[in-house]
């Protein structure tokens, strides 16, 4: 009898032959897909090389070279037009006090002024009478830990140079000094000449300004665009920055309560939270939009508050969830120099440095 035949007559030849089929059916498919794989690993460095490459041939007319002088020498640095009315952000080592500025743009060079400098963002603006472009404003609280992204800058006296690189870090303090907001450490390498440069994420989308450089340069510190954002909102309104602040001091509290571990300890005489209703001992779960859920989130909630607004303050007394509204004030370390405040408010210098031409 045939080998049909007897597979004809035993169920059992035909289950097992079936099984064999799918097997070798399943091992073909694992092969291609395998293949596939393997192909697109192959193509992935081009691909993501060639998406740098986009993001700079499509920002870089937006980036500009900054010339300016201050008491002692020449300055050059990097900004970005935020505008197409010629309205740059730059970093304040740049822009913030220096004069007699120019930058290159299009080929020529064109006279610009100082709209306004911020030293506890580390940010200022500046603005040139021609139409320009404009990079899109992004999102910083999109980005996590090993985000890639691109910065765009004229370091020393080359060109307009990319750099590509990753987040590293979301830090409120460096060497014990804590900043004024939390900052954005890159792992970019840096060059004098390159402070006041775009950090641009993968959609070619502003999300903070190059500031500040870690030690040897192998690192960098950008400040949030939101930050600038603000400032700039603040200008609007008011022709000025306006940092508020409402007068409380918070330390970590023995247990969370409804998420948050940030417990007021001291209500300051004389300062818009006293006679709020506010009382040591509460809990403080949100400043403004701010959440809060640990005491150094107080830092970046007191940044976003503008001097005149009101403020509502919402924490939890016991079993019960209160909301005060503070009306806050000018924050007395406005007019003070330090980009990285101390609790103490003791002023500690960091910087990227912009590139310095001294005259004979």
């Amino acid at each position: 009898m045939s080998r049909l035949s007897d597979f004809n007559r035993a169920p059992e030849f035909r289950s097992r032959f079936r099984f064999a089929a799918v097997c070798r059916f399943a091992l073909s498919l694992f092969a291609a897909f395998g293949l596939v794989r393997l192909v697109r690993a192959q193509e992935e460095p081009a691909t993501a090389i060639s998406h740098v490459k986009k993001v700079f041939e499509q920002a870089a007319k937006a980036v500009v070279k900054i010339h300016g002088v201050d008491e002692h020498c020449e300055i050059s640095g990097t900004g970005f037009f935020i505008d197409p009315t010629g309205t740059l952000y730059t970093a304040y080592t740049v822009g913030g006090e220096a004069g007699n500025f120019t930058i290159d743009f299009n080929g020529k060079r064109y006279p610009a002024r100082q709209v306004l400098a911020d030293i506890r963002s580390g940010m200022a603006i500046l603005k040139t009478d021609v139409a320009t472009p404009a990079l899109p404003i992004g999102k910083s609280e999109e980005l996590e830990v090993a985000t890639p992204v691109v910065a765009i800058g004229y370091p020393l006296d080359l060109p307009e140079t990319p750099n590509f690189g990753m987040i590293a870090g979301f830090d409120r303090k460096y060497l014990g000094r804590y900043f004024s907001t939390t900052h954005l450490r890159v792992n970019l390498p840096t060059q004098r000449g390159e402070a006041g440069a775009p950090l641009l994420n993968m959609k070619g989308e502003v999300v903070g300004i190059l500031v500040s450089s870690l030690e040897n340069n192998s690192a960098c510190y950008a400040v949030p665009i939101e930050a600038a954002e603000k400032i700039r909102r603040d200008f609007v309104r008011f022709g000025e920055a306006r940092h508020g602040w409402v007068g409380i001091n918070v330390s970590e509290a023995a247990k969370q309560v409804e998420g948050s571990r940030a417990e007021m300890t001291q209500i300051m005489e004389g300062t818009p939270a006293a006679g709020s209703g506010i009382k040591p001992g509460d809990v403080l779960l949100q400043v403004g939009r701010k959440k809060v859920h640990e005491p150094e989130d107080v830092l970046d909630a007191s940044f976003f508050i503008t001097a005149g607004d009101t403020v509502p303050i919402t924490v939890m007394r016991g079993n019960e969830k209160l909301t005060f509204n503070v009306q806050a004030e000018l924050h007395p370390a406005s007019q003070r120099p330090p980009l990285i405040a101390s609790p103490t408010n003791q002023a500690v210098p960091l910087k990227l440095d912009s590139e310095v031409q001294r005259t004979p």
